[in-house]
Formats: structure tokens, C-alpha cells, sequence
């Protein structure tokens, strides 16, 4: 189970719609870029929380081991960035550090491109482009649900972490759930589920995507409604 957990995949696309739609809380702030490339890949980068560990836009700020990238588009090429974003790049070694992880089974290519284009246009403020609202006063649980999709969880592990996502050069060729008696009995406790979030787990080499090192990145009043949603899952 522990080797099924690292694994990941890409979910349905009929939950992106359901992402952006989470994504709107700044309706009338932005802009609305001329070029539609750049304003899909702005979206992707709030969906895929690229912004959870690079900043809003790119702007850094969140890990002294995450770079900011409002400089990156000038100075790497469409292959060069395509690449890293597929391949992953930094210490995967080391789970006291975050990395950039393997994209490549996860997301599609048109939306690598879109990405790619939103970088090299200078990560602009798109409408609509920020992160799913988490509500501060009805509950921890509430809160990890919403926290959920603002990591980016849900494109790994499926609504409702029901999971089954393709990862074709997994173990079991797909992404684990976060629910069901098999997780519930392998990560039992609290404590646990942090450290697994924390340290993640990195099987095998691309195109395998595996779970990324989230310690230094989600702090831990987060990492507690997270565990406090997954707990609500059957």
C-alpha cells in the first residue's frame, strides 16, 4: 500500500470544471489576456498548485527550496521548461526538501503548453485565476476539503479521494484512494497521515510520477484539516 500511495496519475476531465469553477473567489480582479493560451495555462497553475509552492503568479516567497519564476520565461526555452515540468527537477532524494515533481503522466500536453506559455508571458494576474477559498469558520473538515483542491490533491487522488487515476508505469498501474479499509488500516493515526504528506514517496524514475515532499511547503494547521477531511471518507 505505501508503494500504491506514491503513486499518481491524472483525474477525470470532467473535474476541471469543478476546480475552476472552485477558483472564482476573485471574480473582478486581473486581467483578461488577449492570448487564450496564456489565460488557460494561468488556470492550470492555480489547479495543478503550482501557485502553492511557487508563489501567487510565480512570485516565490512560500520555500527558500521553491524559486520564483517571473524570470524563468526569458531565460529557458518552450523545450527547456516542457521538460522540467515533465520530468520534475530537485532533490527528490531528500524528504526534508520540496521538489519539483514528475508532471508528465499527470498533466496532458496541451496543458504542459499552456503552462509553458503562461511562464513565458510573464505569469500575469488572469480573472478568475486564484485559489479555491478556504473557509475559516465552519470546521476543520470543511476546511481540509477545500484545502483538497487548493493542493492539488484531487488531480492525484480523485474527488472524494476515491483515487484510480491512471499511472500506467505504477505498480498497480493507477493512483491509490485516500479512503476504504486498506488506508484507513495502514495510516491509522494522525501522526501517520502528516508524515506520509510531509516526507512523500518517490518510486522509480519518470515517466512514473510519484507523491511529492509537501513538508516545508503546507504548514500545519493545514496539514490538520487535511487529515480531518480524509478522516470523513468512507
Amino acid at each position: 500500500m505505501r508503494r500504491r500511495l506514491g503513486a499518481v496519475g491524472s483525474v477525470a476531465v470532467g473535474f476541471v470544471a469543478v476546480v475552476l469553477a472552485g477558483c472564482g473567489s476573485g471574480g473582478d480582479r486581473g486581467t483578461n489576456p488577449s492570448d487564450p493560451q496564456v489565460a488557460m495555462g494561468a488556470h492550470v497553475f492555480v489547479q495543478f498548485a503550482c501557485s502553492s509552492c511557487h508563489g501567487e503568479q510565480g512570485k516565490g516567497g512560500v520555500s527558500p527550496d521553491v524559486p520564483a519564476l517571473k524570470g524563468v520565461g526569458k531565460s529557458l526555452t518552450v523545450a527547456q521548461l516542457s521538460s522540467i515540468i515533465n520530468h520534475g527537477l530537485g532533490e527528490s532524494a531528500n524528504p526534508q526538501k520540496p521538489y519539483m515533481p514528475v508532471w508528465g503522466p499527470v498533466i496532458s500536453k496541451s496543458q504542459v503548453a499552456d503552462l509553458v506559455a503562461y511562464i513565458r508571458g510573464g505569469l500575469p494576474k488572469v480573472r478568475d485565476a486564484v485559489p479555491v477559498a478556504v473557509p475559516a469558520d465552519q470546521g476543520a473538515a470543511v476546511a481540509g476539503g477545500a484545502l483538497y483542491v487548493r493542493y492539488g490533491c484531487i488531480n492525484c487522488h480523485g474527488p472524494s479521494g476515491l483515487g484510480g487515476v491512471p499511472n500506467p508505469q505504477a505498480e498497480d498501474k493507477t493512483i491509490p484512494p485516500l479512503s476504504g479499509q486498506d488506508f484507513r488500516t495502514e495510516f491509522n493515526t494522525d501522526a501517520k497521515i502528516i508524515s506520509f504528506i510531509r516526507s512523500g514517496s518517490v518510486i522509480g524514475k519518470p515517466p512514473i510520477a510519484s507523491m511529492p515532499h509537501w513538508g516545508g511547503i503546507i504548514p500545519d494547521q493545514d496539514l490538520a484539516a487535511l487529515v480531518a477531511y480524509l478522516k470523513t471518507l468512507q
